[in-house]
């Protein structure tokens, strides 16, 4: 579980991410000479940390933590009433209006922010103010996924089961066409999947399990006996290589720091996934942890998050 010791921690370093401007990695399509490309100016609710979705998604830690240890308010609060706001929120709108918008973060920040606002409802504060840019990329997300052919299976940010589970949310909060989109494309995309190649993950640059997130997702759209028996035509009782956290040789490397939010993604879904899968949960939290706080910006900046998709999973309750 969050403890309050870890909550206090995790937010600590969340607080200093979404304030701190530089370093920036930027992504996005420059259209001219003249093109606006300063975080602060175009990104005024979400300039901080590395980059967009890691300022979305660190926001969503700090929601998620004042909901679940309310102590924190006087901490976290302040900010997330700035950053927040209808006007700063309005020039992110306008961003993804403009030319460089069109495809900017799809489908991972999307998902993230969607996710954003599915805590924000859960708390009752805020979610007014991010509505319309959560409604304009939800629609883009619906569009998306409906438009796709195929899955993305990749262990990195373009995994198209990790952001439906994550654009799931909101759809069950606020909007129930997204909620069937993913299901259908769920189906289209997985229901035929059997014997994964266990052998096959991780990659050395994997945040994401495309096993596991996979199967987490059909989890969500399936009933459970059906769930059950796809399960078992999917993955092997052997997990070899996923069930043993991923070696890494150097946490301030800006790649091999994906692999311990692999370790932290992994233990989400594993819990999510029941009891049966709890000893792997265990090994992957305790290998993913000790570099949450404390150690190189490349993973500080974005770890926390994945770490409490874990550790709140069995808290998280979706309206």
């Amino acid at each position: 579980m969050l403890s309050a010791e870890l909550a206090s921690a995790f937010a600590r370093v969340a607080l200093v991410n979404v304030q701190r401007e530089f370093p920036r990695r930027l992504d996005q399509l420059v259209t001219r000479a003249d093109t606006e490309w300063r975080p602060r100016s175009l990104h005024p609710a979400f300039y901080g940390s590395y980059d967009w979705h890691s300022a979305v998604h660190m926001h969503l830690l700090l929601v998620r933590l004042l909901r679940l240890h309310p102590t924190l308010e006087n901490q976290v609060a302040p900010i997330l009433s700035a950053h927040l706001a209808p006007e700063p929120l309005a020039k992110e709108l306008a961003f993804f209006h403009s030319p460089g918008g069109t495809t900017f973060e799809r489908p991972y920040g999307w998902a993230w922010l969607l996710e954003l606002q599915a805590e924000l409802i859960r708390i009752d504060r805020w979610h007014d103010a991010l509505a319309p840019l959560a409604c304009e990329l939800a629609t883009r997300f619906e569009n998306y996924v409906r438009g796709s052919p195929y899955p993305v299976r990749a262990g990195t940010h373009g995994n198209t089961a990790f952001a439906c589970l994550l654009a799931l949310d909101y759809g069950r909060a606020t909007r129930l066409e997204l909620t069937k989109v993913i299901d259908e494309a769920a189906r289209r995309w997985y229901l035929n999947d059997r014997d994964y190649p266990v052998a096959y993950e991780p990659s050395a640059d994997d945040f994401l399990s495309g096993a596991l997130v996979e199967a987490f997702l059909m989890k969500e759209v399936l009933p459970a006996a059906e769930f059950s028996a796809w399960l078992g035509r999917f993955l092997p009782g052997d997990l070899g290589p996923l069930a043993q956290p991923p070696k890494v040789a150097d946490h301030a490397d800006a790649k091999q720091s994906h692999l311990d939010g692999l370790c932290l993604s992994r233990a989400w879904c594993f819990i999510r996934l029941g009891k049966k899968f709890q000893g792997e949960a265990k090994r992957h939290l305790a290998a993913g942890l000790p570099h949450v706080v404390g150690g190189d910006y490349v993973g500080e900046h974005w770890l926390a998050s994945f770490a409490a998709l874990a550790l709140s999973a069995e808290a998280l309750k979706t309206p």
